[in-house]
């Protein structure tokens, strides 16, 4: 059963077209990822399934609501973390924690959330001291902080240490397996590959591929790798006539890195069994989604208002989408 449902979103800034035809769903329960260059139209998409932009066409459905016309609704199932997010600077941890979970019906109980992300010993810091990583962390905690349906998640661990990033994983595998549903942003293939169920890649405006993380791995043009220095001159001629290879590089220190697939590197061991050769400091090395990836998109669209700014809606998780009263010492219009 699908929980987001998107069809033929588009949006454009002026000439530029961010995002075209894109469509996609996201079944209930699942970690979903989103990869692709920057300014590929990722965040854009994002924030139009979310509401805060107003798709130029296209349906999108979020568990049933129309993220435009029935936002106060959405609110109530939908906790966001945006890539760029602020709060007011002299508010503290506690605070915001304890503002936010008055937002809430049933709201998740914000101590153990502060405990599991780290943020227990800064409970009394304001805001504007806390480094990078624990601004990342507290936002994340205001995103899920309402015991949401689905959570979407942008640039997750952008500034976390490995320990933090490692932690921050497991908690939304946990998440994911008490049925919340996670539509995740990342340029991070490492997590992309431990958390995605499937996997959406948008290039220039489009969705180029749509498939499990193994799926696209097994699309690279090249799925393993064997490197080695034959024992004695060895053509590259030699090894491009096997069927089962894709590609052949020679390095100045004579080392031979042939591309292929699995059966690629049983051919090679083969000819160079063949020849009375041997391969010294043998490497054989499996595709990865990085390889994928670069496949598919190529290089780096830039275009749109997410090319190297942020976006105009400087808020993360519920302080863009939650009914709240207005805050005292925010700098933001609310609307």
């Amino acid at each position: 059963m699908s929980i987001i449902e998107v069809s033929g979103l588009s949006k454009a800034y002026g000439p530029k077209r961010a995002v075209q035809d894109v469509s996609f769903e996201v079944r209930e329960g699942e970690i979903f990822g989103v990869l692709g260059p920057n300014g590929a139209g990722k965040t854009t998409t994002v924030e139009c399934v979310i509401g805060l932009r107003t798709p130029d066409t296209g349906r999108i459905r979020v568990a049933g609501f129309d993220p435009v016309t029935q936002r106060p609704a959405l609110t109530r199932v939908l906790g966001a973390q945006l890539q760029e997010g602020e709060l007011p600077p002299k508010i503290t941890v506690r605070e915001v924690l304890e503002l936010y979970t008055a937002f809430y019906p049933g709201p998740a109980p914000w101590r153990p959330l502060a405990e599991r992300l780290g943020l227990d010993k800064k409970l009394d810091g304001r805001f504007q001291k806390l480094s990078g990583g624990q601004k990342q962390r507290l936002l994340i905690a205001l995103a899920l902080i309402g015991n949401p349906r689905v959570v979407v998640l942008d640039e997750l661990t952008t500034g976390l240490d490995p320990r933090a990033r490692r932690e921050t994983w497991q908690l939304i595998e946990e998440l994911r397996d008490a049925g919340v549903t996670v539509l995740l942003v990342t340029h991070f293939m490492a997590e992309a590959q431990r958390l995605c169920d499937r996997l959406a890649v948008i290039d220039a405006g489009r969705v180029v591929a749509l498939d499990t993380p193994e799926g696209l791995v097994g699309r690279a043009s090249a799925t393993a790798e064997i490197s080695f220095l034959p024992s004695a001159p060895l053509e590259v001629a030699e090894l491009e006539a096997l069927p089962e290879v894709a590609s052949v590089q020679r390095k100045s220190n004579g080392r031979l890195i042939v591309g292929g697939t699995d059966e690629t590197v049983n051919a090679v061991i083969g000819l160079l069994v063949g020849r009375g050769l041997r391969a010294h400091q043998l490497r054989v090395t499996e595709a990865t989604l990085d390889d994928a990836y670069l496949d598919l998109t190529g290089g780096t669209a830039e275009f749109g208002p997410h090319a190297g700014e942020t976006t105009g809606a400087q808020q993360t998780g519920r302080d863009a989408l939650a009914p709240r009263p207005a805050v005292a010492g925010t700098h933001e219009k609310r609307s």
